[in-house]
């Protein structure tokens, strides 16, 4: 989602001025990480899901991860972020979709679960949790680094609710 879809959930007109932009850059000088944004329509009860892909295709493309500000923070399936946990975020795998993340600069890899979704910067696949980061040697100063997700389960979508005939 671009800042102008942005701009337009938080309610701020069209033509309005962009607010000044602020520091994002995160204590160690790196870029600052995924900025979660719970009031976009992903994080509500009722998700979009036509544009999930569910056919458990390789990605690759650059990680970073959350700010150390997003612990305990409110993920898009409802449960807080754990930064020490497995726990990750993409715009187009299910929630719930388990996948393997492999840092192709260092050959590490690890299993993560998709809670969340983004991240909004451009270029960037996933956003991992501080620890999952470091697991695979995602370095701090940098902040990003190329990876592949492979998907191992992706859920299958729900079932259309139809009413009953009366």
């Amino acid at each position: 989602m671009g800042p102008a879809a942005r701009a337009a959930d938080t309610g701020t007109p069209a033509n309005s001025e962009p607010p000044a932009a602020a520091d994002t850059r995160t204590d160690a000088g790196a870029p600052a990480a995924h900025t979660p944004n719970t009031s976009k329509p992903e994080h509500a009860a009722h998700v979009d899901t036509a544009h999930l892909d569910r056919t458990g295709r390789k990605r690759v493309g650059k990680a970073s991860f959350y700010a150390k500000q997003f612990a305990g923070k409110k993920m898009a399936d409802g449960t807080p972020m754990q930064p020490q946990g497995n726990n990750a975020a993409s715009k187009t795998l299910p929630l719930g979709t388990t996948a393997k993340v492999t840092n192709l600069e260092t050959g590490q890899s690890t299993v993560v679960t998709i809670r969340d979704r983004g991240p909004y910067v451009k270029d960037r696949i996933v956003d991992l949790s501080p620890a999952t980061a470091q697991k695979i040697g995602i370095d701090r100063k940098e902040g990003v680094a190329e990876v592949a997700v492979t998907p191992i389960e992706v859920p299958k979508p729900e079932a259309p609710k139809i009413p009953a005939p009366r």
